[in-house]
């Protein structure tokens, strides 16, 4: 089936403009994908594809990353949700199907908390929760103290926005495989300078992890509490060892979720559409096929 080629353009939103790649047929049943922390639409280049036939794929780049405008703001989570409500009001978008991965999942558990009639169902992986503790974040003591660093003043900013350890360190431990050089410098290209790296460094500080940072925690927990009384249907992705989702997780969710598909992808960390692209892919595109 003709799914025509990609397409890259920007759009502008309040006072910037946000990028996004799109596949498939504008008017086919829409598929909005949102990235997380450092990554941007660029993850999810081997996935599209093996939705886009029948189907409109969008995946913007969310403010101040990819090739997202970077304004003077402080990149919070409520910054993120006020220009991706934007971009989805500005591309028409109605009634769509979300996927999502890290704070894209956040971002989505947010819009579908407040529009649940618009969502033709949910598909995530290694998603935003609240946790109740450092332990409940990472098993691993090591990264736990890393990511207090990125919390602390000072040394967040030397960590993130002087050393890029986020691109050059946490992303590619993240992945099973090695990245290729072309690959890296996907992820490397929208940040080449310290001060380009402040949306990278906002969002570890907004981490809900031990009831802080208080408004973020409230706001992901009250957005995790509709994600459960929801209906709409579901699709969670989990693999081991997992980061922010361990199959522990993962299971627990799908055991409480209403009408939520389990789907197992074997071995992975956190950015699990690097390893498993295309199943993650196929998966989505049959899960949706189930719906008709």
């Amino acid at each position: 089936m003709e799914i025509r080629e990609w397409i890259r353009a920007s759009l502008p939103v309040l006072d910037s403009s946000m990028a996004y790649r799109a596949l498939g047929r504008a008017g086919d049943t829409p598929v909005l994908f949102l990235h997380g922390n450092p990554t941007s639409s660029h993850v999810w280049r081997d996935v599209m594809p093996e939705v886009a036939p029948g189907r409109w794929c969008v995946a913007p780049d969310l403010i101040g990353f990819g090739a997202s405008g970077k304004p003077d703001i402080a990149y919070s989570f409520q910054d993120q949700a006020r220009y991706l409500d934007a971009f989805i009001e500005k591309m028409g978008l109605e009634r769509f199907y979300l996927v999502a991965q890290d704070w894209g999942s956040a971002l989505a558990f947010h819009f579908a908390a407040r529009h649940p009639q618009r969502v033709l169902g949910l598909a995530f992986m290694e998603f935003m929760r609240p946790m109740s503790s450092w332990e409940d974040f990472h098993p691993q003591p090591q990264v736990r103290e890393l990511f207090r660093k990125f919390r602390t003043p000072g040394e967040g900013e030397a960590l993130i926005l002087e050393q890029n350890v986020f691109i050059e360190k946490v992303l590619p431990n993240s992945v099973i495989r090695q990245l290729s050089a072309e690959e890296m410098a996907g992820y490397r290209t929208p940040f080449p300078t310290p001060e380009s790296r402040r949306p990278i460094l906002a969002l570890p500080r907004q981490l809900p992890i031990a009831g802080e940072p208080a408004d973020v925690f409230e706001l992901i927990a009250a957005n995790d509490r509709a994600l459960r009384a929801s209906t709409y249907p579901k699709l969670l992705f989990q693999s081991a060892p997992g980061v922010l989702t361990p199959p522990a997780v993962a299971q627990a969710y799908a055991a409480v979720l209403h009408h939520c598909r389990l789907v197992d992808l074997g071995e992975g960390r956190h950015y699990v559409q690097e390893d498993h692209a295309m199943r993650i892919g196929r998966e989505i595109a049959d899960w949706i096929n189930s719906q008709a």
